[in-house]
């Protein structure tokens, strides 16, 4: 009976062009309902269409909720952190893999590594700057991995409009604007994900991330 029920599950699950996707978002659960609903919402999105997740390794806040539905439904969740946050961010039961690594860049770059897309739910400062420094990899041409926005209750509102405002003002191309996907809800926003093709121009194509340290590569003449 328990087989035939999974077997039922994993017939629904939604094709997807995407293996695993890479969810930046907050080790806070926030102050409203919405975000944690959010959270688990998304968790069940990517169960549903059969994609793995990888994500900053906490266990608190969305970050936990997140992984522990991913795990939950079956799919494989990978957490990746910095050995010095391991005491802040893993103050729960982990699930899944968990990867330590040496700072937040090689945190930042295995995730990428890792991921087929990326997304941010709502969370604070760590949130943003993942959020901001892989939608300038994809300016730069390091990747043409989509990059989603979960929108929750206009949450990332006035980002987008920060955004637009650097448009108006000649400091992001409007072709560079579309590198952001964003939707107000999981669904709406996966979908906009799978049918996502990058139209922006790179700025400098042959850059990369890997190397054997997981960083910019040398041969760039780019330090880490």
């Amino acid at each position: 009976m328990m087989m035939e029920a999974a077997a039922a599950a994993a017939a629904e699950k939604k094709a997807s062009k995407f293996n695993k996707i890479c969810v930046f978002c907050g080790s806070s659960p926030g102050k409203k309902t919405t975000y944690t609903d959010a959270a688990l919402q998304l968790g069940n999105e990517l169960v549903s269409r059969g994609i793995g997740l990888v994500y900053g390794g906490g266990s608190n806040g969305l970050m936990g909720l997140i992984s522990q539905a991913v795990h939950a439904g079956g799919c494989h969740v990978l957490g990746v952190i910095p050995r010095t946050l391991m005491p802040r961010e893993i103050t729960g039961e982990t699930v899944g893999e968990v990867k330590a690594v040496a700072d937040m860049h090689q945190r930042k770059a295995e995730m990428a590594r890792h991921s087929d897309a990326f997304i941010a739910l709502p969370g604070g400062y760590g949130t943003l700057e993942e959020l901001l420094e892989v939608i300038a990899w994809a300016q730069l041409g390091i990747h043409d991995k989509p990059v989603g926005l979960l929108n929750v209750d206009g949450y990332y509102n006035a980002l987008l409009t920060f955004i637009d405002k650097a448009v108006e003002e000649g400091f992001i191309t409007p072709n560079a604007r579309h590198i952001i996907v964003s939707a107000p809800t999981a669904t709406d926003l996966m979908n906009k994900l799978e049918e996502y093709f990058p139209c922006h121009e790179r700025v400098a194509s042959k850059l990369n991330w890997e190397t054997e340290n997981i960083g910019f590569s040398s041969k760039y003449g780019v330090a880490r």
